[in-house]
């Protein structure tokens, strides 16, 4: 039945209407599955043995929202519903939650110290809700502990809408990245998972989402050398780091949908990735596989493929899903019994491991309550930290730091529309909580003026009078473009690299009203947009990437941009190659990794990944690489002394590059293969060790192998080689190291 339930959420009480469920006859006896000091196997055989196929059958149909969940109680064994769904990714995706930057800004932070950080809270919030929740005996959608979270697709191309979500386009930074936030956001108790982590979308899915075709029916040609190395790396780590679920995707891979492919979900993920945990489709993936891909001819034949290929759960809207036809296929013999058991087996480990059937007063995060966790003053922190730290300061004429202010024009659709701040699957603070880039420099200046210049993003309408009288007399100007979600997110792909609408006329006209004063260019994007007329302008001696830096935006940016405290110095890296035109952008569908990234692009981009620049300079004194021999399986690792010879304490981005010399198959011009951020006080001297690990140096032959040579290893604040941007001042550093030995299978080192 449906009521409305008064509950606590954030020191707040909402109204909301709920599907009660009531548990008739629920019994007192304790079951073996419910003995905690038992074997988990143990458990899972006893529960699982007393389960009917109906049961079983509708748990793996249950994995969504709406009608199409919570997964059903099962009175008899004391059994209650289950919420699969949650959004996590940088903070939970529900009203009064902390919300963090976008991934994409996270990523640009190369800060895994901080990400992992990050986690930890989003786990807290999400965890604490989650208690609130079900001590009330509520079950609703995005009420869960099963994070869709993290997306670990890699950035292959500048214009798909959903580049935000990722770690960037390296395999290694992303696959680093992942780790920390899996670790992180799982909790460290030997017992009990505080939420479980999905890492998404599996496999090679990185556009396009609707442009020039549609996501749902598209089928990406991948070669296995880009497929392992370089479209699932990240993947492999993610299930190293202990995630519970990965998500299947939309797309087919040469010729199969993600979510019926054996190849991808069998034999590459569980048989040699070792992955233990569930896997469960996109939204409505599993129906579209007959709807859209037309791969199959009807739901029963669906369920039976999808079963075959390993999907342990059906995420959708609908109550008459795929896999409500699990029993129908069992009794026709398309599946077997044994095949759906082993399939439901890990949805209800994962429960175990999140403490559903041991006494909450065992698990540690049973005690995590709402109104300490959400929100908390420790939390509002971290987001403003976490702002800071991913701002990539892309130009800086001697502008920033800044001292005073008299007179501030702010203008741009970005400037004071908080909604455009956060990126897809945000979580929504309290208001109090969040401020704009109007809000946050305001403070600055003794006058301050404010003007839009357009009503949304697109930009279409352009009030160019108001920008102008804004403009007027001002002794700063700070010009807030962008895309935001209604130009670049989910099911919204670019179709070239120019700013929207008049945006950048209202940058020029900008510049021609401050008539010589500094003009600041905030950028609220998540790809790369053509800014080459602001970088080619002295009137605009100052370009930020903000990216979606969410609620903290605009404490942030004041931080940033008076260098608060001497700790707010930007360090922030681009976690992507910026191409200089569209003409150095290969076709969507063309899932060839050929001059793509900045591993394999030949040409002379905008702007390198890794490109950053700082208040502050830093000058690379000594590297040295020990061992200088190694067989294949080993590690390197490399002291990298460097000073900061500049005014300012600032942050550094350390970046360790390889290059291989000998290899006998394609592979890559250039691999990141360790990076570390670090602060240095003016004038100090550090020493730095990092590890080069041996999966870095893979190459793809008919399988990842270690090759015997020998590689150049490069360290220091960018990427070997000129600078892009012409503006970063550190040193580069070189050594060497030879591989001696066999070739070896990767799958043969230790992990």
């Amino acid at each position: 039945m449906s009521t409305a339930c008064h509950f606590l959420l954030g020191g707040l009480f909402y109204i909301v209407l709920v599907q009660v469920i009531v548990l008739p006859g629920v019994v007192t006896t304790t079951f073996p599955f419910q003995d905690d000091s038992l074997p988990w196997d143990e458990r899972l055989d006893d529960l699982i043995s007393r389960l009917s196929l109906d049961e079983i059958t509708l748990q793996m149909a249950r994995g969504g929202e709406t009608k199409n969940g919570p997964a059903p109680p099962i009175p008899r064994l004391g059994i209650n519903p289950w919420v699969w769904d949650d959004e996590c990714l940088h903070g939970d995706m529900v009203y009064n939650a902390t919300s963090f930057p976008q991934s994409i800004g996270l990523a640009a932070t190369f800060s895994t110290d901080l990400l992992y950080r990050v986690a930890e809270a989003i786990g807290a919030e999400v965890r604490a809700r989650h208690n609130n929740l079900t001590q009330q005996g509520i079950y609703v959608s995005r009420g869960g502990l099963g994070c869709f979270s993290p997306v670990i697709n890699i950035m292959r191309h500048p214009l798909w809408g959903r580049n935000q979500e990722t770690y960037g386009e390296g395999p290694f930074l992303s696959g680093e990245m992942t780790r920390a936030y899996v670790t992180g956001l799982q909790g460290n108790d030997s017992r009990y998972v505080r939420a479980n982590a999905g890492c998404k979308h599996y496999a090679a899915y990185a556009g396009p989402d609707n442009y020039p075709v549609s996501r749902l029916t598209f089928d990406a040609k991948v070669s296995d050398r880009d497929l392992f190395m370089t479209f699932l790396p990240q993947f492999h780590e993610c299930v190293k780091a202990g995630s519970y679920s990965i998500m299947c995707s939309y797309n087919s891979i040469n010729g199969v949908p993600a979510c019926a492919n054996t190849r991808f979900l069998r034999d590459i993920l569980r048989d040699q990735f070792g992955f233990q945990g569930y896997v469960v489709s996109d939204l409505a993936a599993l129906e579209e596989i007959l709807t859209m891909h037309k791969y199959t001819s009807t739901l029963l034949e669906t369920a039976a493929v999808c079963v075959k290929a390993g999907v342990n759960l059906d995420l959708t809207i609908t109550e008459a899903n795929v896999y409500t036809y699990i029993t129908e296929a069992v009794l026709k013999k398309m599946v077997s019994y044994d095949e759906v058991v082993a399939l439901v087996r890990p949805l209800f480990y994962t429960r175990m491991r999140l403490g559903e059937f041991d006494p909450p007063a065992r698990n540690p995060y049973t005690k995590l309550r709402v109104q300490d966790v959400v929100e908390s003053i420790a939390h509002q922190n971290l987001a403003i930290e976490a702002a800071v730290k991913s701002f990539v300061l892309l130009k800086n004429d001697g502008i920033l730091p800044l001292k005073s202010v008299m007179k501030l024009a702010i203008v741009g659709p970005f400037g004071n529309d908080s909604g455009q701040l956060f990126g897809d699957y945000a979580g929504t603070p309290l208001p109090k909580y969040v401020t704009t880039p109007l809000a946050g420099l305001q403070p600055l200046a003794n006058e301050t003026r404010f003007a839009a210049g357009c009503y949304n993003p697109v930009c279409l309408l352009y009030n160019q009078s108001s920008v102008v009288q804004a403009i007027n007399g001002s002794d700063f100007v700070v010009v807030c473009l962008g895309s935001g979600v209604t130009v670049e997110s989910e099911g919204r792909d670019r179709k070239d690299l120019a700013l929207p609408g008049k945006q950048l006329q209202l940058l020029q006209d900008a510049v021609k009203a401050a008539n010589g004063k500094p003009v600041v260019l905030l950028l609220f994007t998540a790809g790369p947009f053509d800014i080459s007329w602001a970088i080619n302008n002295t009137a605009v001696p100052v370009i930020v990437q903000c990216f979606f830096p969410a609620q903290a935006t605009g404490v942030a940016i004041r931080n940033m941009f008076t260098n608060y405290q001497g700790a707010n110095n930007p360090a922030g890296r681009l976690p992507y190659t910026w191409p200089a035109s569209m003409d150095q952008v290969p076709p969507m569908t063309n899932y060839s990794m050929v001059n793509r990234t900045y591993r394999y692009f030949s040409g002379t981009p905008l702007y390198q990944f890794g490109y950053g620049l700082s208040y502050t300079k830093f000058e690379y004194l000594k590297f040295v690489v020990e061992p200088v021999s190694i067989f294949p399986c080993d590690d390197v690792f490399v002291n990298v002394t460097l000073k900061n010879v500049g005014a300012y304490t600032g942050e550094e981005v350390v970046q360790v590059y390889i290059q291989w010399l000998d290899a006998t198959v394609p592979v890559p011009k250039i691999q990141l293969a360790a990076f570390q951020r670090i602060n240095i006080t003016t004038l100090q001297t550090t020493t730095v060790i990092l590890s080069i690990p041996a999966r870095v140096r893979a190459a793809y032959t008919d399988r990842l192998v270690l090759q015997p040579g020998r590689f150049d290893v490069f360290a220091g604040g960018q990427q070997p080689g000129p600078s892009t941007g012409g503006r970063l001042k550190s040193n580069v550093l070189m050594g060497r190291f030879q591989v001696d030995g066999p070739e070896t299978d990767l799958a043969r080192c230790p992990t």
